[in-house]
């Protein structure tokens, strides 16, 4: 039996042992991420050599690009325009000052603890580091006791903020010599990473949510179809922006928006068409609460039904890309661990995430703890471990130290934060019924994000 054969029977073997435990392990602080990365760490070159970056590189590049690619898309399709007008002040400014205020530090902190990296990557170093994964402390932003305001504002910002770092890393990528993206320019990156990709995302994803639209109020398209047309508007908008060298992630990301909207466009008058074709077994199950919560104009629980293939496939590609990121990028990095490493991870889970939130909530009258919490659950998680991965493809100079930065920093987040979000969310839920008991609170304000699809499922 070959090696990948039996690298590939590991690999199913840890995703079956921990669907048989997935639901007792849902009560614990013992995270999918924690699992799957500590597999694959006893499976990699420092356990049982069954996965090797150097002989499986194609597998596992596809594999994360694949996780990724579905993230982005299913992440961006269930943001809705309304979780942005709601209290929406939370969301935008962690994304519009929170976002690159974090890049920034994370280069500017990298500078002094890592000699030896050069200015672009010290850049890229930031935006890798970055982009938040709710998933790695879902019970933070899922927790009821957690105000509404701050569930939602920090799903938005887990939702969206992966694809809005993306534009950032493409453009450092670019401007660091010897790397394949070099090659064309920084001009020629804009033009096809950025401005291309986008303007094909925008045609395929709200073409496709059109077409959707269209096809179900005839009652054209059965249950299942459907969800197997949102996974291939998905991979075709990344296809195609690949095959005319631009950006597939992108292209995801923007083609998941426009999709979304695309698709809640449909009004209340298609509900007895598509009820009429589709059977009662493939009937929206939404309870009652949760449907009233729901603005019916915009008509979220056709997109939650349309995305469930695509969203259960990026939760499970998900999960095996923290495997692999085990295996291939912390396992070999635990041979050979710095203190300089260590403190930037530290500090880059602390001050490089909580100083900008902090800066980017002044004002708001957000009480302090509500600022503390905020600041704290940024996880860094799958798009830091596939931008990582990349980097590999790219043949960036300065790999071997970038690796291994990102590996701790990663580890130490999924650890710290799967750890940490039950004991803070039940704290700060505390916290805040009471403060709410004795005046009126900025952080009362409604925010309904968490109401449909959000990246906490995975």
């Amino acid at each position: 039996m070959s090696g990948s054969l039996w690298a590939g029977a590991a690999v199913a073997a840890v995703t079956a042992g921990y669907a048989l435990f997935s639901r007792r392990l849902a009560t614990t602080v013992v995270s999918a991420p924690m699992v799957f990365t500590g597999c694959g760490i006893a499976i990699g070159p420092i356990g049982l050599g069954l996965l090797d970056l150097k002989h499986d590189a194609g597998p596992v590049l596809t594999l994360v690009e694949a996780a990724l690619t579905l993230v982005l898309f299913t992440d961006a399709m269930s943001v809705r325009r309304r979780d942005l007008r709601l209290g929406g002040f939370l969301p935008g400014r962690l994304l519009g000052i929170g976002l690159p205020l974090t890049i920034g530090a994370g280069w500017l902190l990298a500078w002094p603890l890592l000699p030896g990296l050069t200015l672009w990557e010290l850049a890229l170093l930031g935006a890798v580091l970055a982009p938040t994964d709710a998933a790695l402390g879902k019970t933070a932003v899922s927790d009821r006791r957690v105000p509404p305001l701050v569930r939602g504002g920090l799903n938005v910002e887990s939702g969206l903020n992966d694809g809005m770092a993306l534009p950032f890393f493409v453009l450092f990528l670019a401007a660091l010599p010897g790397t394949m993206a070099s090659e064309e320019g920084a001009a020629g990156v804009f033009w096809r990473a950025l401005v291309l990709s986008t303007a094909w995302g925008l045609v395929a994803g709200g073409l496709g949510g059109w077409l959707l639209r269209w096809s179900r109020a005839r009652g054209w398209i059965s249950g299942d179809w459907r969800q197997a047309f949102v996974l291939a508007v998905a991979a075709g908008a990344y296809a195609v922006a690949v095959a005319f060298d631009g950006s597939g992630f992108i292209a995801a990301w923007v083609a998941g928006f426009a999709f979304g909207v695309s698709l809640r466009r449909s009004g209340p008058a298609e509900a007895p068409a598509e009820a009429s074709a589709v059977a009662p077994a493939e009937a929206p199950t939404a309870a009652p609460a949760e449907a009233s919560d729901k603005a019916p104009a915009e008509a979220p629980a056709a997109v939650d039904d349309s995305a469930g293939l695509t969203a259960h496939l990026a939760d499970l590609l998900a999960s095996l890309s923290f495997l692999v990121f085990g295996a291939v990028l912390l396992g070999p990095t635990l041979d050979d661990l710095d203190w300089r490493i260590v403190v930037y991870a530290v500090l880059s889970l602390t001050v490089v995430r909580m100083l900008p939130v902090a800066l980017s909530l002044a004002g708001t009258g957000l009480a302090l703890p509500t600022v503390a919490y905020i600041g704290w659950f940024g996880p860094r998680g799958l798009a830091s471990v596939v931008f990582g991965l990349l980097l590999v493809e790219e043949h960036v100079p300065g790999l071997q130290l970038l690796g291994r930065v990102i590996a701790v920093t990663v580890a130490l987040s999924i650890l710290l934060h799967g750890m940490s979000a039950v004991v803070l969310a039940k704290r700060y839920g505390a916290w805040y019924r009471k403060a709410a008991d004795r005046r009126p609170l900025r952080e009362d304000l409604p925010g309904d994000a968490e109401a449909g699809h959000s990246p906490t499922a995975r």
